[in-house]
């Protein structure tokens, strides 16, 4: 069977792949995205949905603050399904050891200029009247918002398919290389240029690289409104759940527009099935509950998992792989996919097209991995 072809092909139709097929088409490249599932499966679906400004490291920190300004740039054409809504962080301090972590994190991003507020214990409880009673302050970060990672997905598809990309869904895609894209249904796809977005399966496309699945738990009560009002984050979070070995949980829960509640967030390593781990999931609501009381009288709707792609150093893959001319990478995003989607997009096709990035990509380019890397 011959194969048809097109200027780019994108594997994975999450929200990384369909942001980096909507900039592609952007550009004026014939464009087809390939999936095996539907769009804005695996790991976009178990997401919150979280547009953040983190700072683990420099390159974090560009990285999610230049995707947050692109999702700002485009939130007027978003449609209501995707419900963008800016909540904003507040990162929860429990003692004055937190609140050192607070003032050092509002300098850090003030001097960027991010804008944040530190809240006292009144401040706080004001803001949040449903979290225990007690806490000593917090840092609030107006600029973060949330959207809902399916439909966010399904609209930069659709942005994309209007443009003229075709989209091939429903059939594996078996091996990539050398410029063709080879389908589980017989069919093959040609490309100058192909486009590895397939998140945790990444590794299996394109051997060699250094990723990990990181399994979490996700659960939504029923519907609550106001009974939480900003996306509220513990400041052990980043100890917790981003260390690299080990299973670790951390209180995290965010509002929806819709009145329900998602509650997280947990990671282990090394498992592979998707089931739902009771012991994890009790550790995780115990943890909220620690935070927030009344979640525990409070009914649920559902809970689910879902894998997503770490990197030993905690930063994606972006850009071209070493091994292989026509591939390149956008992948690894671990929690931040959803954050970093439309940066990840933009560097990487500007990488395609020879023109400078608003930001340094050397932190991000595939070139600093190799087959050799793995985790401690």
């Amino acid at each position: 069977m011959s194969a048809v072809s097109y200027e780019v092909v994108v594997v994975g139709a999450g929200i990384v792949g369909a942001a980096c097929a909507d900039e592609c088409v952007r550009q004026g490249m014939r464009t087809a995205v390939v999936d095996g599932d539907v769009i804005g499966g695996g790991a976009t679906a178990a997401g919150m949905g979280h547009i953040v400004v983190m700072d683990d490291s420099e390159a974090q920190f560009a990285l999610t603050r230049y995707s947050q300004q692109l999702w700002q740039e485009i939130r007027p054409a978003l449609p209501g399904e995707v419900e963008y809504e800016t909540s904003g962080t507040i990162w929860v301090a429990r003692d004055e050891e937190e609140m050192a972590e607070v003032r050092r994190k509002c300098e850090y991003y003030s001097q960027r200029g991010v804008a944040v507020e530190i809240l006292d214990r009144q401040a706080l409880e004001s803001a949040e009247p449903n979290l225990r009673r007690g806490m000593t302050g917090g840092l609030l970060v107006p600029e973060d918002s949330v959207v809902y990672p399916p439909c966010a997905a399904g609209f930069l598809i659709e942005r994309a398919r209007a443009g003229g990309a075709t989209i091939y869904l429903g059939s594996s895609v078996l091996r990539i290389g050398s410029g063709r894209v080879q389908l589980q249904d017989g069919k093959a796809l040609q490309a100058g240029a192909i486009i590895n977005a397939a998140g945790n399966g990444a590794s299996s496309l394109t051997p060699g690289l250094p990723i990990k699945k990181r399994k979490g738990h996700l659960v939504i009560t029923d519907r609550y409104p106001r009974f939480v009002r900003h996306q509220l984050v513990e400041l052990g979070y980043l100890k917790s759940a981003h260390s690299t070995a080990g299973d670790s949980v951390a209180f995290n829960v965010q509002p929806r527009k819709t009145g329900h509640i998602l509650v997280g967030s947990s990671r282990q390593y090394d498992v592979d099935d998707k089931q739902v781990d009771n012991h994890i999931l009790l550790r995780m609501l115990k943890r909220a509950e620690e935070y927030m009381p009344n979640l525990a009288q409070m009914s649920t709707i559902r809970v689910w998992t879902g894998f997503r792609a770490a990197t030993p150093d905690k930063l994606p893959l972006i850009g071209p792989w070493p091994g292989d001319s026509t591939i390149f990478l956008a992948t690894g995003h671990e929690g931040l996919g959803i954050t970093t989607s439309l940066a990840t997009a933009r560097i990487l096709v500007e990488q395609m097209i020879g023109t400078k990035a608003a930001i340094p990509i050397e932190p991000y380019l595939p070139s600093r991995v190799s087959a050799e890397h793995a985790y401690a």
